[in-house]
């Protein structure tokens, strides 16, 4: 049988080894969560959300060991594990306080009489939920999290660097009094994934990783009918407009580029000058970028730690070099230190064009783009011209215009005006084009699997 081996990126080590699951298996399990959604329906939200507020706490109280966990899975700074936990407690909480108002039936008239009609958001059966390594802990929560207040059973697969963590998490749920079957872990290949896809129990598909992931997961899906959530990667755009604050400009670029060692899809990729603010903002912010240490992500003094695996260095460097080798500047960094481990230095590149990896790809790493623009029209023409959407950010003194720039003009599902702040539970997450579709957060992924009923009294 083969076999699932987690590996530690800073050292090379092995951590620990998995038995993969046979399709058999894998179905029981699956089988087993709509027996326990069978149950699980017939709370009231409100009774739901006790358990949610349980997990919270279960969270928090492991806050220690589920960093330490993740860090050694894949590499993610020690600090950026112990935000994760609280990140993933609070949406436990958030959830459990708005989730009985936001899904509560509502109240309508239809009919020239005015007569009563009531919407009711009921749950429809176990999703599916297919999620990456970057954040092993909350990418499964913010699905489960909406989903269990749904109504909805859950099963998970995760990526396979981070197995422990997934299996970590749904025994905590458990201690936390969760019924033991309704959030299954299953260990599998792609090829017994897309089979359970197409399992008539499986109600519903959401999915965070590539747009080419998305695509052939959307269309496995579409075959059988099913909805789908996908959250997919981007080249996020964050433009420094002529009349932008550099200071500002410049620290919230680099905290946007290289928070969770620059392995986030809504991360800020591309950095688009205007011509007037151009040298100014160019030189801090390398400046910046070389002054970054480097280092063991458990050392509270480094700022960057490695990349998630060796896979991951060598698709992060070949970018770099194909880049490079088309003609683009490396400003600094583009040269990994003589050490064990998928270690990848804070980089800068410039003189980009299209063709270009830095210019059109998601550089899951960080490595950042500089591209130039004539003026503020130009700037936002460029942050456009992409296949992507899922987020982007504006830096500006005049914030109401920034505001109309962003409401009117960016083509992105979420947009930073003179910040950076991945994600909040009450803000929907979320892109369009080959960034994906549906959204997660702020109460709407709580509806996203649900059965909208609308029911009509005489």
């Amino acid at each position: 049988m083969s076999k699932i081996t987690t590996i530690n990126p800073a050292t090379y080590e092995e951590i620990q080894s998995y038995d993969l699951m046979p399709e058999a298996e894998a179905v029981k399990r699956l089988e087993a969560s709509h027996e326990a959604f069978l149950e699980w329906r017939k709370l009231s939200h409100k009774e739901r959300a006790l358990y949610l507020i349980k997990i919270a706490a279960k969270l928090r109280e492991h806050a220690d060991e589920l960093a330490a966990l993740m860090t050694r899975e894949t590499g993610k700074l020690l600090k950026d594990g112990h935000t994760e936990v609280e990140i993933c407690a609070a949406i436990f909480e958030y959830t459990a306080k708005n989730g009985p108002d936001m899904l509560a039936d509502e109240e309508r008239t239809y009919g020239a009489e005015g007569k009563r009609g009531v919407v009711s958001y009921q749950p429809i059966g176990v999703i599916y939920s297919i999620q990456p390594w970057n954040f092993p802990l909350y990418q499964p929560v913010r699905v489960l999290a909406a989903n269990l207040m749904a109504g909805n059973g859950c099963v998970l697969k995760h990526a396979s660097i981070c197995t422990g963590s997934g299996l970590r998490l749904r025994e905590l749920c458990i201690e936390a009094g969760l019924p033991e079957d309704l959030f299954q872990v299953i260990l599998i290949d792609h090829e017994t994934s897309d089979t359970l896809i197409a399992h008539p129990k499986v109600r519903g598909v959401t999915m965070t990783g590539s747009d080419g992931a998305g695509r052939h997961i959307g269309a496995e899906a579409a075959k059988a009918l099913k909805k789908t959530v996908l959250e997919l990667g981007s080249n996020d755009a964050y433009l420094v407009l002529e009349d932008a604050d550099i200071e500002t400009a410049v620290r919230f670029s680099v905290m946007g580029r290289l928070y969770n060692n620059g392995e986030t899809c809504v991360s800020a990729k591309r950095f688009i000058v205007t011509d007037k603010v151009y040298d100014a903002f160019v030189d801090a912010f390398v400046a910046k970028m070389k002054d970054i240490t480097l280092g063991d992500p458990t050392d509270d003094a480094c700022q960057l730690g490695p990349l998630s695996s060796k896979e991951q260095f060598d698709t992060v460097k070949g970018q770099v070099d194909d880049s490079v080798a088309k003609g683009a500047r490396i400003l600094c960094g583009g040269e990994a230190p003589e050490r064990t481990g998928a270690y990848y230095p804070a980089t800068v590149l410039a003189e980009l064009a299209p063709g270009m990896p830095a210019h059109d790809d998601e550089i899951f790493g960080p490595v950042a783009s500089i591209i130039r623009a004539r003026d503020d029209e130009d700037a936002m023409r460029i942050a456009n011209d992409s296949r992507y959407g899922l987020g982007g950010g504006i830096f500006s003194r005049e914030e109401e215009r920034a505001l109309k720039l962003a409401r009117e003009h960016f083509d992105t599902g979420m947009i930073h005006i003179n910040s950076f702040d991945p994600v909040d539970p009450n803000m929907p997450f979320g892109g369009v084009k080959d960034s994906g579709y549906g959204r997660e957060h702020g109460g709407f992924g709580m509806k996203e699997f649900v059965n909208t009923k609308a029911i009509f009294l005489p």
